[in-house]
């Protein structure tokens, strides 16, 4: 039996979402999908700090499920720091009608929405506080025409903030792969990540490490210029499969530098596709 609150200072709003309230239940803060999408599976790309490339994976997965024939959109959630569009050389302004927003489409048919497809210019900052930034999130959720979509991949902000709690509480999200890098701290930003999905009760599909090595071009030798990876150790401490190892390539980082991503078939995270929810 759930436990009453006995806070005499409690009031209505600071009971909201509180077990009590709701017999025992957990409230549900899940918002629909616009009326004219048709979204199955919601997949989550998440990472404990920035840098660590959680934008060109998001892109990546996305080519890989529609280089295979699905329906793929990309929502890019990262608000105050969105790439996506310009990875994949796309402009705005994205159109909008009475039954709401639309996405934009890359050459390899991946519907995308991101801020920076309704602000006046790509440079234009979003100087906005926490709650506006979340609500843009839930309204790209929303107020946006996906249509039939077979992965809907997010592309998160990095940390624990404001912003990636809302998706996960407002998105119905399947699943989350964890992006990273072979730095001294790996251990720690991992598991804050891979916590935040547990409290969320989403589950983690996979951990990809970005920057794993370099490859010389003249004789094929791989160089760890970060260090040795201890990837492997702390995925198997926390039961999670390493479903990719990217190194740092020059060709694939020109490619998306140019706008040309849409070109991109990343072969160094082929396991991800097989712990991939089924459509």
């Amino acid at each position: 039996m759930a436990k009453e609150c006995s806070n005499t200072s409690c009031d209505k709003s600071s009971c909201e979402g509180c077990p009590s309230k709701n017999g025992g239940q957990k409230q549900s803060f899940l918002e629909e999908q616009n009326a004219f999408s048709n979204v199955k599976h919601v997949i989550g790309v998440i990472s404990g700090k920035g840098g660590v490339g959680k934008s060109f994976v998001t892109g990546s997965l996305a080519n890989r499920m529609a280089a295979k024939g699905y329906k793929v959109g990309i929502l890019d959630a990262d608000i105050t720091g969105p790439s996506i569009p310009r990875m994949y050389g796309i402009t705005g302004p994205a159109m909008a009608d009475d039954n709401g927003i639309h996405p934009m489409e890359t050459e390899n048919g991946i519907k995308i929405m991101s801020i920076n497809l309704l602000l006046p210019t790509e440079e234009t900052p979003v100087i906005w506080r926490g709650p506006v930034l979340a609500n843009m999130v839930k309204q790209f959720w929303t107020d946006v025409i996906w249509g039939e979509i077979d992965y809907l991949f997010v592309d998160m902000p990095p940390g624990t903030g404001d912003v990636p709690l809302t998706a996960f509480q407002s998105l119905p999200v399947d699943g989350v792969y964890i992006v990273t890098s072979p730095q001294d701290l790996v251990s720690m930003i991992v598991k804050k990540a891979y916590n935040m999905a547990g409290m969320m009760e989403v589950p983690v599909l996979g951990i990809i490490e970005n920057y794993s090595y370099v490859k010389c071009p003249d004789c094929g030798k791989e160089i760890y210029i970060f260090g040795e990876s201890h990837i492997d150790e702390i995925a198997a401490e926390l039961n999670v499969p390493v479903v990719g190892k990217m190194p740092i390539d020059v060709e694939l980082a020109t490619k998306a530098d140019s706008g040309r991503f849409a070109d991109i078939v990343n072969t160094y995270m082929e396991a991800a596709d097989t712990v991939m929810p089924a459509v």
